[in-house]
């Protein structure tokens, strides 16, 4: 594994671990922390995948838009186009005041996250 791509997971790890403990929280449960957290490891691992086999993308979120570009080395990936758009929607939206996520949202998407990063860790040998 590249030393970079070794990089994107360890932060992809990290935020994942985040979202995992958030979870457990029983007295005031962040769930927009949850949400976010859950697309940054879904996002970073993508971008772990494109480092590892020398894709440039932009600094960008959109979990769809990465895996496009994703899909010419993944193409079963596809099959998570529904998640990943799901995911994608916490990058911004629920950071902000106006939108907040709800402990069913927040199941969603750790339920999501969990999916996609067993995959990614599959391909990444993990």
């Amino acid at each position: 594994m590249k030393p970079m791509t070794a990089e994107w997971v360890a932060k992809a790890e990290g935020d994942f671990a985040i979202m995992e403990r958030e979870c457990q929280v029983t007295e005031n449960p962040n769930y927009d922390g949850i949400c976010f957290h859950a697309q940054q490891c879904a996002e970073k691992y993508l971008k772990a995948r494109l480092c590892e086999v020398d894709i440039t993308f932009s600094k960008i979120h959109d979990l769809v838009a990465l895996l496009d570009q994703v899909l010419e080395v993944e193409p079963t990936w596809e099959s998570f186009r529904e998640d990943l758009a799901y995911l994608s929607d916490f990058a911004v939206t629920f950071r902000y005041p106006g939108e907040s996520a709800d402990a069913e949202s927040a199941i969603d998407a750790q339920r999501r996250c969990h999916r996609f990063r067993n995959a990614a860790r599959d391909v990444l040998e993990l």
